[in-house]
């Protein structure tokens, strides 16, 4: 029998901020649709709300969201682990995520990096250079003198501590005159008119500054400030006398935007009473107003495959074929679940074949395969964590033709775990600690 997830049926009376959309485990406030119960929010298993913990829910069935992107690693320097995650999303918990350890292990990924092999090494400075000459030739300044940072240089990123330059003040035996300098400009007076007309003078206005920052010396003496203390210009961008805008009346709601689940009215006015004129301000607010409205239907659900069930038994009809080199048949099934309310069911076959042999306790020469990849970090947090690599005695299939079929031929696959007969390996397992793997969330 089906399963179906409705999330209605989880009882939840609590208001809640809706959405319309879910992306990601994000919320938008561009989809915001206004406050609701949570089982109304949830009539459409496409909508989000925001939780009691404040993060983004999502309405639907329970699915593992995409893994992150693996993070820095650990250290800077020589070895480290770099982690990953994922969450699961939806109303419920995901498949095989039913205890701490599970869903710790479903949720997080661990491996090994290096982002360096070498770590930085500081290097020391050289002895001071000799001081510079002054900076001025009047009154007071500066002088300077550098170091360099050489002895030794550092290495693999590092640096020398303190800085490379050092200042100190120095005093040059004459008085330097001061010259004038203008101050801002005063803010520009009010133009002579408020309105500009046709046929009428252009209206001005006129700005002043003064030789006062600083005014120049006597003795000795300094220069004037060069240039006028005043400025006049016309103003020529004075427009009509303005008229202010107002909003007209309200128009009638729309139909809600949805045919099920929550949506919204939506009403519209216009800025035409009066509306603006020769650079009057616009209304204020906005011309659009909505609403929350309920269709108090639910939304349809559609289906989604369930994983594939076990290969079935390798069988045929011409007998018994274990250990024998003849082709057999065998199946696998899947399920399509959540499917409610209308809502479209999956797409494909509910059940798979494919050709095979069965070689289950049969006996075979086998040979030791090369050394595996080494495994992720296991676990994948805390102390303990390693990595592992092995060798596996496989069997000699080779007197096995690859395909099968008499008019077609298909790919064979073999069912069942036979018995390989190999040479005795000293070691067929090796195993290494994880370095600087990160304490587990608590």
């Amino acid at each position: 029998m089906v399963s179906i997830l409705i999330v209605s049926l989880i009882t939840n009376i609590w208001e809640v901020n809706c959405y319309s959309r879910f992306d990601s485990g994000n919320c938008d406030d561009l989809w915001l649709l206004g406050e609701v119960a949570m089982d109304d929010c949830c009539l459409n298993p496409h909508y989000g709300y925001i939780g009691a913990d404040g993060k983004c829910k999502y309405c639907g069935p329970p699915s593992w969201s995409e893994w992150t992107a693996w993070g820095r690693c650990s250290v800077s320097c020589k070895e480290g682990v770099s982690q990953r995650r994922r969450e699961c999303q939806g109303q419920g918990k995901c498949a095989q995520a039913t205890i701490p350890r599970e869903i710790q292990k479903l949720s997080l990924e661990t491996k090994v990096c290096s982002d360096s092999n070498c770590c930085p090494e500081q290097g020391q400075w050289s002895k001071w250079g000799q001081w510079q000459p002054c900076s001025v030739t009047c009154n007071k300044g500066v002088r300077n003198r550098v170091r360099t940072c050489t002895e030794p240089q550092p290495r693999c990123g590092g640096s020398c501590d303190g800085p490379s330059e050092e200042k100190e003040p120095c005093v040059v035996d004459r008085i330097c005159p001061t010259h004038g300098s203008w101050s801002n400009w005063e803010s520009w007076q009010p133009c002579s008119g408020t309105c500009g007309g046709e046929n009428l003078p252009r209206p001005t206005q006129r700005r002043n500054r003064s030789c006062n920052n600083p005014p120049p010396s006597s003795v000795p003496p300094g220069d004037e400030c060069p240039g006028l203390g005043s400025n006049t210009r016309t103003c020529d961008e004075l427009p009509f006398c303005p008229v202010n805008g107002n909003w007209g009346q309200w128009g009638p709601p729309s139909s809600c935007s949805v045919t099920c689940g929550v949506g919204i009215h939506e009403m519209l006015r216009q800025c035409n009473n009066p509306a603006p004129k020769h650079g009057g301000l616009p209304c204020s607010g906005s011309n659009k107003d909505q609403k929350i409205c309920n269709t108090k239907l639910h939304c349809p659900v559609d289906g989604q495959w369930s994983q594939w069930g076990k290969w079935e038994e390798c069988k045929s009809n011409r007998g018994k074929i274990r250990c024998r080199k003849i082709g057999g048949q065998q199946r696998r099934q899947r399920w399509c679940e959540h499917t409610g309310f209308d809502g479209k069911t999956c797409k494909g076959q509910i059940t798979d074949y494919r050709a095979c042999y069965d070689i289950t306790f049969c006996d075979f020469d086998g040979k030791w395969s090369e050394w595996s990849e080494w495994s992720q970090c296991e676990p994948p947090c805390g102390e303990g964590a390693k990595m592992t690599r092995e060798r596996k005695c496989i069997p000699d299939l080779s007197e096995y033709d690859e395909t099968v079929g008499f008019h077609i031929k298909v790919k064979a696959y073999f069912e069942g775990k036979p018995f390989a007969n190999c040479t005795l390996l000293k070691d067929p397992k090796q195993s290494l600690a994880c370095m600087n793997v990160p304490p587990c969330d608590t």
